[in-house]
């Protein structure tokens, strides 16, 4: 038994989903048969309702603010097939609505599109298209702990029922993943890229110095790759920029003689010659801010 003081407990995990999809409706990422859900349940009092889903709400918030998503919030309530009286579903769906108030947080109400065990709040996504995708999501819980016959120790040192939370942040992680592709077009931020730097040498005698340039960076955290391929210049530029690498370092003699690297950025395109201790700086800089231009 758990006694009141070990409230609220909040239980997470990364679990692994399988739906037995009908045929034709996969697609890419999007729609698969097994996904990663970061699924998580807070148990809580009561008088700790509020103060709960306001966290997960700021939780939501502060993710989605990193990769530079909007998004818009749904309250979803009670459906047809509800399990609970109807006072439990009103004292749930208040519940949520004074804490996305009490936030400021605007909303739209979505008619019986609650889970069928209690009322729920709904981030939809918003990419680059407009289009719109429902992942995060707030569901409050009076059912299930009655059900499943929870319960904790009270002041009184009496047998009470908790409340039950249940939250995803990403939803499936693959579908997020791919909304993610897809809204930034393949071009992840720097400080998501898979590789962040590519140093291409002008001609196999500046591999030794290419290097050497790369070693100091990934020595400082940077994920880089020397492109030691026999190939023109022009197609390792032209190929890192299909590849969407944030930044190409061009090594050239000149470069070598006086420890600096020409620099050109997937969008920004030439940015000139810096130091290498310089660049490192600005690089290290827009990793630790996360910007996402």
């Amino acid at each position: 038994l758990h006694s009141y003081r070990d409230l609220p407990l909040r239980m997470a995990e990364m679990g692994l989903v399988h739906r037995h999809e009908l045929s034709g409706t996969l697609h890419g990422l999007m729609r698969i048969r097994a996904f990663t859900q970061d699924d998580a349940h807070i148990f809580m009092l009561p008088s700790q309702i509020q103060d709960e889903i306001i966290g997960v709400i700021d939780f939501v918030h502060d993710v989605y603010e990193v990769f530079g998503f909007k998004y818009h919030v749904e309250l979803s309530t009670k459906p047809e097939n509800a399990i609970g009286d109807d006072a439990m579903w009103e004292q749930a769906t208040d519940a949520l609505r004074h804490a996305l108030e009490a936030k400021g947080v605007e909303y739209v109400v979505n008619e019986g599109d609650g889970a069928f065990y209690g009322p729920k709040i709904d981030f939809h996504l918003e990419d680059s298209l407009g289009r719109t995708w429902q992942c995060a999501t707030i569901q409050l819980d009076f059912a299930m702990p009655e059900r499943f016959d929870l319960v904790y120790i009270d002041e009184n040192n009496e047998r009470k029922r908790p409340v039950m939370l249940h939250r995803v942040i990403f939803g499936a992680l693959e579908r997020f993943i791919a909304i993610l592709i897809e809204h930034t077009a393949g071009a992840l931020p720097t400080w998501l890229a898979p590789v962040q730097v590519a140093v291409i040498p002008v001609s196999d005698a500046l591999l030794d110095y290419a290097d050497e340039v790369a070693n100091r960076l990934f020595a400082a955290g940077i994920r880089v790759e020397v492109d030691r391929r026999d190939e023109k210049m022009g197609k390792k530029i032209r190929e890192a920029q299909l590849q969407k690498i944030p930044y190409m370092l061009i090594v050239g003699k000149k470069e070598q003689e006086s420890g600096q690297v020409a620099v050109r950025h997937r969008r920004q395109g030439d940015l000139g010659t810096l130091d290498v201790q310089e660049f490192l700086g600005r690089i290290q800089e827009e990793i630790a801010e996360r910007r996402n231009g």
